[in-house]
């Protein structure tokens, strides 16, 4: 009995065993080591800065590259994809901080793993493939304005700006706080972006975001501690001076140069700063929020999949990702990890540095570890305004503006309306909300599009091969397309206009691939009406299994008044046969 329940659930860590299975040696290590160190040094200023526009501290985003991204790269069923904090998921957490704190983020997050482990177990991983590209186009594009708009008071260094939930209420604080702009903030932040963008071409092995961070890093320690403007008042924020920390007795600025300990989320703080209270109250109020990281996470880490196979010609394991993403999220916040899922970015760079196998996931989780042992003071030199600016970068990068424009210009009407709808909803309410609406005009517009392919036409019989025999008294209907709620009452309304002259009617229904309930009620309303009128009806070509569906319905055979026939040409055979023995 187990092993048969076994061997129906997804097998689990499937990108680690297929990559084992093709044959792994030295020299596919030493290109995983690689890879590792590459994606690793891009992920250490990543993770602060997602943990930081989140509304947590650094360290907890750095846990989650470290904890997250090395126990899913084990378990998932992708090969090349690597996990941690992403941006994608700003917008969503950021709210979760402000009503719950980091204790209530960190058991929604577990609450999400579990959601997604089920979707894994119950082989839900191909559904996430049904969510339309403009809906996802729009989210993204919706989600990358929001981490935009939060990080504008510490690209400008601006005072006393509260952010809250809500686009509009962020938006009126910082006009309101515009006229208190530290210049040496916002000069700080600025050269960060220009470095950023520019040091891609010079075509050098260091990434841009760890370039406009350390030289940004050494203008504002320059600045506060050589130039004496932190004696002046005038000081440019970094992380050691925003951030402090307390952990086992022992305190300090900046970033715990300490490992992830394990630690009950429920322990943390809440909104008030006391520690959560877990119970169902607090579950409940969490479902939400919950439903909306699983969701989120499900999409975010198949679309990084999908990318790394095209980039890889494989192919990944939709069900056991879904499983190595659920676990992580529900194991990493018990070391203090914040939302972790695959990042498409640093998964297109792992590709690129020649990863073989998700080792090299692993060995980027161990640089990042390594950076907070040895690193961290020099990690809380790093200016808030410089990681503002590489979070207008990762926003500009995820609104992929070319193709939200494209879209916009060749798309036909209805997806162009969904792309619109998905962002305002994504930026003035939330994701979910974006997403729901989105599939459901999705929905509604291929209704649509299906109900028009349904048509009921009249044969000329003059100009039919098989039925030029047929008297007046006989119409042939041909009934084209899939016979759903969407489509079943005006193709079949059609009938009941018939010309009172006709006496027997033969719907040709070779090419109805489906019938719905929908289409059966209204079937049964125009047999009824056919036989008050006194018309005899005729279907052919139905296939099998249709027939029984309405036999099921109570729509049998009824001598001298409605049939089923193979073909058209039994259907003319009983209806010359209806009309000898019945004339007009």
């Amino acid at each position: 009995m187990l092993q048969k329940l076994s061997s129906r659930l997804p097998a689990v860590a499937t990108g680690l065993r297929s990559a084992w299975s093709e044959g792994y040696g030295l020299g596919d290590l030493r290109k995983d080591v690689m890879a590792g160190l590459t994606v690793g040094t891009i992920a250490v200023p990543l993770s602060m800065a997602l943990a930081i526009a989140t509304g947590v501290p650094p360290q907890h985003g750095l846990y989650t590259a470290i904890v997250a991204g090395a126990l899913i790269a084990l378990t998932g069923g992708s090969r090349f994809s690597v996990s941690g904090p992403t941006a994608a998921f700003v917008a969503i957490l950021f709210p979760i901080v402000q009503q719950f704190g980091l204790g209530g983020l960190l058991v929604a997050s577990m609450m999400a793993g579990m959601i997604m482990v089920t979707l894994g177990l119950t082989r839900m991983g191909a559904v996430i493939q049904f969510v339309p590209y403009p809906v996802v186009l729009g989210f993204t594009a919706g989600i990358a304005v929001v981490i935009a708009v939060l990080q504008i008071p510490d690209f400008l260094g601006l005072e006393d700006v509260k952010l809250g939930e809500h686009f509009f209420d962020n938006v009126s604080a910082i006009l309101l706080s515009l006229p208190s702009v530290q210049p040496l903030e916002f000069g700080v932040g600025a050269f960060a972006l220009v470095v950023m963008i520019l040091w891609p071409r010079l075509r050098t092995p260091v990434p841009a975001p760890l370039a406009g961070l350390v030289f940004a890093a050494l203008i504002a320690y320059a600045l506060n501690h050589w130039l004496g403007m932190q004696d002046a008042g005038q000081s440019v924020e970094t992380i050691a001076t925003r951030f402090s920390w307390l952990v086992n007795g022992q305190s300090g600025q900046g970033i715990p140069p300490i490992l992830p300990s394990l630690m009950a989320p429920w322990h943390l703080p809440g909104p008030n700063g006391e520690p959560l209270v877990l119970n169902f109250a607090l579950v409940q109020a969490l479902s939400g929020p919950a439903l909306a990281i699983a969701m989120l996470g499900a999409i975010e880490s198949l679309l990084c999949a999908v990318v790394a196979d095209g980039l890889t010609k494989t192919r990944h394991d939709p069900n056991a990702e879904l499983i190595g993403q659920g676990l992580g999220n529900l194991v990493a916040p018990l070391f203090g990890c914040i939302t972790a899922t695959a990042a498409i970015a640093r998964t297109a760079a792992n590709v690129r540095s020649g990863a073989r196998s998700p080792v090299a996931a692993v060995v980027h989780s161990l640089v990042v570890l390594l950076a907070v042992i040895a690193l961290a003071g020099l990690l809380g030199l790093v200016p808030m305004a410089a990681l503002a600016a590489l979070l207008f970068i990762i926003a500009w990068n995820m609104s992929d503006t070319h193709r939200f424009l494209k879209t916009l210009r060749s798309a036909p009407p209805g997806d162009v309306t969904i792309l619109l709808v998905c962002f305002t909803l994504t930026v003035l309410f939330d994701m979910v909300l974006a997403v729901a609406v989105g599939v459901g005009l999705a929905a509604a517009l291929f209704i649509r599009r299906m109900s028009l392919l349904t048509q009921t036409d009249q044969v000329d019989l003059d100009r039919h091969p098989l039925m030029h025999a047929l008297p007046d008294e006989v119409a042939v209907c041909d009934v084209n397309g899939p016979l759903f709620f969407g489509a079943a009452e005006r193709a079949l309304t059609v009938l009941h206009r018939v010309d009172p002259k006709i006496r027997t009617v033969i719907l040709d229904m070779h090419d109805v691939p489906s019938m719905d309930g929908t289409a059966i009620v209204a079937l049964e309303s125009l047999v009824t009406h056919m036989q008050q009128q006194g018309t005899r009806l005729v279907l052919a070509g139905l296939k099998a299994r249709i027939i029984v569906k309405l036999r099921r319905a109570g729509l049998r055979k009824m001598a001298g008044s409605l049939t089923y026939c193979h073909d058209l040409e039994q259907a003319e055979k009983v209806a010359l046969r209806w009309q000898a023995e019945s004339p007009p």
